[in-house]
C-alpha cells in the first residue's frame, strides 16, 4: 500500500511540472515576435507533448488513486512570475526567452530524473517515465541549442 502512495505521488509531481511547463510555454509563445513564427510552433509542440504526458500519467494515476493533481506546482508559479519580471527588463528578446525557457527545460528534467532515481516506480511506470523523461530530454537540448545560437 503504501509503494503505492509513494508511486501516486511521484506521478501527480510529474503531473503538476507538465502542467506548469505547459503554462510556461503558453507565456512564452504570448510574449514572442511575429518574427519567431519558428519558436511559437516548437512551444506548441513542446506544450501538446505534456498535455499528452499529464493525460498519459493521470491514467496511470487512476488506476491506483483517484487522487490527481490538476494544478500546476507552486515552484512552477515562482518560475513563470520571473519570466515575467526577466521579460519586462529584457524586453521579451528571442534570447531571454529561451534561456528562461531553458531554465523550465532544466526543472522538468530534473523532476524526471529524481521520478526514476526514486525507486517509487513499478515497471509499468517506470517504463512510461523512462520514456517520457528521454522524449523531454530531447526538447531540452533543442531548446538550450536554440539559446546558444540565439546569442
Amino acid at each position: 500500500m503504501e509503494t503505492i502512495e509513494k508511486s501516486v505521488e511521484v506521478l501527480n509531481d510529474l503531473i503538476e511540472i507538465n502542467n506548469d511547463r505547459v503554462e510556461g510555454f503558453e507565456k512564452a509563445i504570448a510574449d514572442l515576435s511575429d518574427n519567431d513564427a519558428d519558436l511559437k510552433s516548437l512551444f506548441q509542440t513542446y506544450s501538446q507533448q505534456s498535455r499528452k504526458n499529464t493525460q498519459e500519467l493521470t491514467q496511470a494515476v487512476t488506476k491506483y488513486d483517484n487522487d490527481v493533481q490538476i494544478g500546476s506546482s507552486v515552484s512552477g508559479a515562482i518560475h513563470r512570475a520571473w519570466i515575467d519580471v526577466k521579460a519586462a527588463f529584457t524586453g521579451k528578446d528571442r534570447a531571454s526567452i529561451l534561456s528562461e525557457c531553458e531554465r523550465g527545460e532544466d526543472a522538468i528534467k530534473k523532476a524526471y530524473q529524481s521520478a526514476l532515481n526514486s525507486g517509487d516506480l513499478s515497471g509499468e511506470l517506470s517504463v512510461i517515465v523512462s520514456r517520457q523523461a528521454q522524449e523531454q530530454r530531447l526538447a531540452h537540448d533543442k531548446v538550450k541549442a536554440l539559446r546558444d545560437s540565439a546569442k
